[in-house]
């Protein structure tokens, strides 16, 4: 039932001409296509506009889908930092970033992505807006990174917080399992957190620094 009333949700939207080209494009370099779910991308725009963001951070760009949907919630001359460990996949973003007419709000930083948070730690940056749906071994790490970098009333986001299941599935206890548990209960009980989890799609984590 939840399959299908997420396709019901999908289908009240035309298709976004940006989007999509985003998503042919993933698949005509034999990429997995694990982008933000559309709802979830549609979301993250309206949240980066009610928040006023000014400055936005995302840890993991793959082929630019949730860039666009960011950077189009911006503020006027706001900016979008992307982290990204792949240069071919960061170079696809940027390229599907510029054919949104984005391009110029965006700035890559490739490598390792707790790598670039300590240099954005070190060189003092500060954001309002914070998107995770990087590896999941890392989520407890980039929590802690976005709460040390964010302003007060920063919102946070992070994706794919259900794992097709196998969060919630005792059985499984791999690495990526237990560290998606740890953010997710870190997220509910961060006393410098108000917060929300919600289920739809692959399920997203949504908080805001007090």
């Amino acid at each position: 039932m939840t399959e299908l009333n997420e396709q019901y949700v999908d289908s009240l939207y035309g298709q976004d001409e940006d989007l999509e080209r985003v998503k042919a494009g993933i698949a005509a370099q034999g990429m997995r296509d694990i982008s933000v779910a559309d709802g979830y991308g549609r979301l993250l725009t309206m949240l980066a506009t009610l928040s006023k963001a000014k400055d936005a951070l995302e840890i993991g760009a793959l082929g630019g889908y949730s860039g666009i949907c960011l950077a189009r919630g911006l503020q006027s001359g706001g900016k979008l930092v992307s982290l990204e460990l792949l240069q071919s996949y960061a170079d696809l973003a940027r390229k599907h970033m510029n054919e949104a007419g984005l391009g110029d709000s965006v700035e890559y930083r490739v490598g390792d992505a707790k790598a670039s948070l300590a240099q954005l730690k070190e060189e003092g940056r500060t954001f309002d807006f914070f998107f995770i749906d990087a590896d999941k071994e890392g989520y407890p790490v980039y929590l802690d990174y976005a709460i040390a970098l964010a302003r007060p009333g920063a919102v946070i986001v992070g994706d794919n917080i259900l794992l097709r299941g196998r969060t919630i599935n005792t059985a499984k206890e791999g690495p990526a399992v237990r560290a998606v548990r740890s953010f997710n209960e870190a997220i509910a009980r961060d006393e410098r957190l108000l917060s929300t989890v919600l289920p739809g799609y692959d399920g997203l984590a949504i908080a805001i620094v007090k």
